[in-house]
C-alpha cells in the first residue's frame, strides 16, 4: 500500500478531476504517509446536533431542513439531525428531515436508553448514535455506575437498536480519558452485541495528535468494525486529531460546518475534508466546490460569522495585499497559495493596502476594464498607500473612482443610464414592490418588480428596466455613524452574465438605505454598460 500511495499527485490525477493541478502542498507530506491509512473515509456531520449546541445558536425548523439539504448536496455520508429526546420540537425537525429521502443517512443521537432509541427510530431515522460515559470521572461523579453496569447498559442499547432495524454507532463518551483496558473491553462488548461502527470521542478536546495516533493504534487491535472519531477543539487540535486518527486507520470523522459546537467547537468540516485530501491523499464523497457556499449559508442561519482568517473559507483565505505576493500569485498561484480557491468554491481577492504594489492595482483595475499608463498607475498606488497608512480601507469602488478621477473620466454628462423616478412600497403582509423610470441612452423605460425586501425589489426593478443580463455579485452595507439616523455606505458589485471578466462597482453614501442602495446600483450599472459597449 505504501508504494501505491507514495505520490499524492498521481492519485489525484487518477480520480479524473483537476485536483493535482490545484493543490500545492509540500512534497514532504507524501514521505510521511502511513500504510494503515484508508483510501476513503466517511463524513458524519453533526452541525444540526453538536453544532446547534454552540452557545447562542437556536435554529428554526426551516433552517434545520435547509442545512440538511445543503449537507446532502455537499455529499456528507451521515447527517446527525439532532437529539430527539430533548424536545418535541427536536423530534418534529428530525421527522421532517427524515421524510426528505436524502441520499445521506439521517442519524439521531440517543443515550443508552430504550426510550431514547425509540424516540429516534419512531421519528424516522435510519441510523442511531448511542453513547454512554466510560471515563472514571464520568462514571463515578455523573452516572454513579460501575464499569459492569456501564458495559451492560451499552450492550443492551446496541442490541435493542439493532432489533429496531437501524444502523448503530456506539460511543464511549470521554473515550480519550478512559482507561485503555476498559476502553478496549467496551469496544469488544459492543462489537459482540452487533454494533456497526464504534466512535472514539475526544469529548473535552484533551488529546494531542501523537497521543491520538497511539490510542487509535491500540484500540484498532481489537476493533474490527469501522472506527470513527469525534474531536473537540478546546486546544485548537480538533482537525489535527481527526487527521491523526484517520492516519492510523479510522474510517469516519465527525465534523461541524465552520467548526461549530460545544465550547471551542468541533473539527471543522471544510478543514477536515481538504486536509484529508491534501495531506493524506484520502478521498471523501464531499464536493469540495460547494464548501464555500455551504459555509456562508450556515454562518447566515446560525448567526455565527466566519472569521476573516478562517482556514479554507474565510474572507482572507485567498486575499493578497503584499506586492510581492500578488506579483507571484498572478504569475503562478502556487507561489503563495496552498490550493486554488475554485477548488473550494471561493475567489481570489487582491486587497488594496499600504503593502500594495503596481501589479496589484493594475490587476484589480483590469477587472473593471480600466487600463492606466505607467505614470498614472504609479500615482494611484501612491495615493492608495497614503490612504491606507492613515487607517483608511480602500475598497474596489474607491479604487475605481480614484483611477477614473486621475484619468479624468468622471464627467457626468457621459452617463449611459440615469434614474428619473423611483418608488418602493413595503410593509407588514405586503410584498415589497418597486417602480422605476430609467433613462437608458436618452430613452425612458418604466419598470416594476418585487423582491424579498425593499432594496431587493428596487434593484430588481432597475435590472428589469436596463438589462436582465446583469447579475448582482456583491452587496455590502456599512453604517458610518451611530443612531437610527445613521449615515450608511452601500457598495454594489455587478457582472454581465456570460462574461465573468466584465464587472463594475458603484458606491453611495446617504441616510436612507434604500435610496443609497439604488444610487450605488445606478453608478455600477452605468460603468458596466460603458465597459460592455467599449
Amino acid at each position: 500500500m505504501t508504494e501505491l500511495r507514495s505520490s499524492c499527485s498521481q492519485d489525484y490525477s487518477a480520480r479524473g478531476g483537476q485536483e493535482a493541478d490545484r493543490i500545492f502542498t509540500s512534497h514532504f507530506n507524501r514521505l510521511a504517509l502511513d500504510p494503515h491509512t484508508p483510501d476513503r473515509v466517511e463524513i458524519l456531520d453533526t452541525t444540526l446536533r453538536d453544532g446547534e449546541q454552540t452557545p447562542g445558536v437556536a435554529l428554526s425548523m426551516d433552517d434545520k431542513v435547509r442545512i440538511a439539504q445543503l449537507l446532502d448536496e455537499l455529499g456528507v455520508d451521515v447527517i446527525e439531525a439532532g437529539f430527539p429526546r430533548t424536545s418535541k420540537g427536536e423530534q418534529e425537525a428530525i421527522r421532517k428531515i427524515s421524510s426528505l429521502k436524502l441520499r445521506a443517512k439521517v442519524c439521531g443521537l440517543a443515550r443508552c436508553s430504550r426510550e431514547d432509541i425509540d424516540s429516534a427510530v419512531d421519528n424516522g431515522v435510519d441510523y442511531v448514535h448511542t453513547f454512554i460515559a466510560t471515563s472514571e470521572g464520568h462514571m463515578k461523579n455523573k452516572l454513579k455506575m460501575t464499569r459492569e453496569q456501564v458495559k451492560a447498559r451499552a450492550v443492551d442499547a446496541v442490541e435493542y437498536a439493532r432489533s429496531r432495524g437501524v444502523i448503530v454507532e456506539f460511543s464511549c463518551e470521554d473515550g480519550t480519558r478512559t482507561e485503555l483496558d476498559f476502553l478496549k473491553e467496551m469496544h469488544v462488548a459492543v462489537q459482540d452485541a452487533g454494533v456497526h461502527k464504534i466512535n472514539l470521542p475526544d469529548t473535552v478536546g484533551t488529546m494531542s495528535p501523537s497521543a491520538m495516533e497511539y490510542l487509535v493504534s491500540e484500540v484498532m487491535e481489537v476493533t474490527k468494525v469501522p472506527l470513527s472519531t469525534h474531536c473537540h477543539d478546546d486546544f485548537g487540535l480538533a482537525v489535527a486529531n481527526s487527521m491523526a486518527a484517520v492516519r492510523k486507520g479510522a474510517r469516519q470523522v465527525h465534523v461541524c460546518v465552520n467548526g461549530l459546537g460545544e465550547r471551542a467547537g468541533n473539527a471543522a468540516l471544510e478543514e477536515v475534508v481538504m486536509s484529508l485530501l491534501a495531506f493524506l491523499n484520502v478521498r471523501t464523497n464531499v464536493d469540495t466546490r460547494k464548501l464555500g457556499t455551504t459555509s456562508r449559508a450556515v454562518a447566515r442561519m446560525t448567526g455565527v460569522p466566519v472569521p476573516d482568517t478562517k482556514a479554507i473559507v474565510g474572507n482572507n483565505a485567498f486575499a493578497h495585499e503584499s506586492g510581492i505576493h500578488v506579483h507571484g500569485v498572478l504569475k503562478d498561484p502556487s507561489t503563495y497559495e496552498a490550493f486554488s480557491p475554485e477548488l473550494v468554491g471561493m475567489q481570489r481577492n487582491i486587497v488594496m493596502g499600504k503593502h500594495t504594489g503596481a501589479h496589484s492595482v493594475k490587476e484589480k483595475l483590469g477587472e473593471y476594464g480600466i487600463c492606466l499608463p505607467e505614470e498614472m498607475l504609479a500615482t494611484v498606488v501612491e495615493k492608495i498607500k497614503k490612504l491606507a497608512e492613515s487607517g483608511k480601507e480602500v475598497d474596489d469602488a474607491e479604487l475605481v473612482a480614484l483611477a477614473l478621477h486621475i484619468q479624468g473620466q468622471m464627467d457626468q454628462e457621459h452617463q449611459h443610464v440615469k434614474l428619473k423616478e423611483f418608488t418602493v412600497f413595503t410593509g407588514m403582509n405586503i410584498t415589497p414592490t418597486s417602480t422605476v423610470v430609467v433613462e437608458v441612452d436618452g430613452k425612458q423605460v418604466r419598470s416594476s418588480d418585487v423582491g424579498i425586501g425593499p432594496v431587493d425589489a428596487a434593484l430588481n426593478a432597475i435590472r428589469t428596466a436596463v438589462s436582465e443580463n446583469i447579475s448582482l455579485v456583491e452587496y455590502r452595507l456599512n453604517a458610518i455613524t451611530g443612531g437610527s439616523d445613521a449615515l450608511c455606505e452601500v457598495t454594489v458589485k455587478l457582472r454581465m452574465n456570460g462574461d465573468q471578466k466584465v464587472m463594475s462597482v458603484g458606491k453611495s453614501i446617504g441616510s436612507d438605505i434604500v435610496l443609497t442602495s439604488v444610487n450605488a446600483a445606478m453608478a455600477a450599472i452605468d460603468r458596466l454598460l460603458a465597459r460592455h459597449r467599449s
